[in-house]
């Protein structure tokens, strides 16, 4: 298929957290909001006058510092985020808005803070309990916190707008880019996709890191290029996949994954569209921040959440997204000592082959997994499986 027009200029952002988009929008005096975590709802730092920043360390080499200040059995992707802070990676923002959510990142954070990692005049950091059940009592909590520590902070900083009307319009704004990454994503459910799983994994990545309003105007036009993209005959891929599991904040990863032969056809992982770029439901019975804190709650498929009923929702969203977009197999992945999806991960192995009928693969990943030879290897190997199960079949 013909490269899509907007995909090298995303690729080439998605190399700097302090992109030219970025840039720009710090030049329109728009404050740069750090996020670590889903559990902080973006269109709370997507207020007026300033934009949020999903925190990632594109093209991490050595992680020896992280490493030091943090202990080698610690998430490669936290040691490499404070790997990147120690550089001055990270030098460009206003504020970091840290939930406690991860025992791990809260001390990469933590470190950040501790060692004056980031010096910008004004900048400060702010810490927020977040719930890890699904019920009324945890929903009061979360929108307290919300309050307390995310939106109080900036009001008293730098002076945001934290209203019903303020915060309307930034869910108005979440909403669209969430409308167009649906609309963008629901071509891969074709039986020859017209958009391959990588090129998804760029767009909707960026959406992460790149101030919002600067990408609308990108995402349609793209839509209307994809709308009318001619597809390959054969699509050259020997299985249709979902991808689940922690963050995949590199889309090189699913670029692997495609050139030994599996399509990704579903992004159920940290940074993706399933259920990431859900969108947020407005009612006149409660107050906006009360119904953004509930769709985060209700919809959120962090490992984080431990109740059982949580866990089975979880397996039957997998489920019924591997019937949405007709996967052959699925493929669990965590990066190397994360916690919460390495319980997930062992767990929901046996869950899904055993009770749901799923060919699964179990991948224990580096952070930077884009050279990986061992992925390669095992997911040629995963997707011959398959075309053995489909000759017998």
């Amino acid at each position: 298929m013909k490269d899509l027009r907007h995909l090298y200029t995303l690729e080439n952002y998605l190399q700097e957290a302090n992109n030219d988009l970025v840039r720009q929008a710090q030049s329109e005096g728009r404050y740069a909001l750090g996020s670590v975590c889903s559990q902080i709802p973006e269109p709370l730092l997507d207020l007026p006058n300033c934009f949020c920043v999903r925190l990632r360390a594109p093209r991490t080499g050595s992680i020896e510092m992280g490493t030091y200040y943090m202990s080698s059995i610690l998430c490669e992707c936290c040691r490499a985020i404070l790997e990147r802070a120690i550089e001055g990676g990270y030098g460009f923002l206003d504020a970091i808005l840290a939930p406690d959510a991860c025992a791990q990142m809260n001390r990469c954070v933590e470190n950040i803070e501790h060692n004056h990692f980031c010096e910008k005049e004004g900048f400060f950091i702010s810490y927020a309990d977040v719930p890890m059940k699904c019920d009324e009592t945890a929903l009061k909590h979360y929108v307290k916190q919300m309050r307390l520590h995310i939106l109080e902070p900036l009001k008293e900083h730098y002076g945001i707008d934290c209203s019903d009307t303020a915060l309307r319009q930034a869910v108005e704004q979440y909403n669209e880019i969430c409308e167009l990454l649906t609309t963008l994503g629901d071509y891969r459910k074709e039986e020859n996709p017209r958009i391959t799983g990588y090129e998804y994994a760029v767009f909707c990545l960026a959406s992460y890191c790149c101030p919002k309003d600067k990408l609308i105007p990108i995402y349609k036009e793209t839509i209307e290029e994809v709308k009318n993209r001619k597809q390959d005959e054969k699509t050259g891929y020997r299985a249709r996949v979902a991808l689940i599991g922690s963050e995949v904040d590199d889309a090189e990863l699913i670029r692997v994954i495609e050139e030994a032969g599996a399509l990704v056809v579903a992004d159920r992982y940290c940074f993706g569209s399933l259920p990431g770029r859900a969108v947020i439901d407005l009612s006149t019975d409660e107050d906006v921040l009360t119904a953004i804190c509930r769709h985060y709650m209700v919809t959120g498929q962090c490992p984080r959440f431990m109740d059982t009923a949580k866990i089975q929702e979880r397996q039957s969203y997998v489920d019924q997204i591997a019937r949405d977009y007709k996967v052959d197999g699925l493929i669990y992945q965590q990066i190397k000592f994360c916690d919460y999806w390495g319980y997930e991960r062992a767990h929901a192995f046996h869950v899904m082959r055993d009770q749901y009928g799923y060919p699964v693969l179990s991948i224990d990943r580096p952070y930077v997994a884009g050279s990986s030879g061992q992925i390669r290897t095992r997911v040629q190997a995963f997707c011959e499986s398959l075309e053995v199960k489909r000759l017998k079949g």
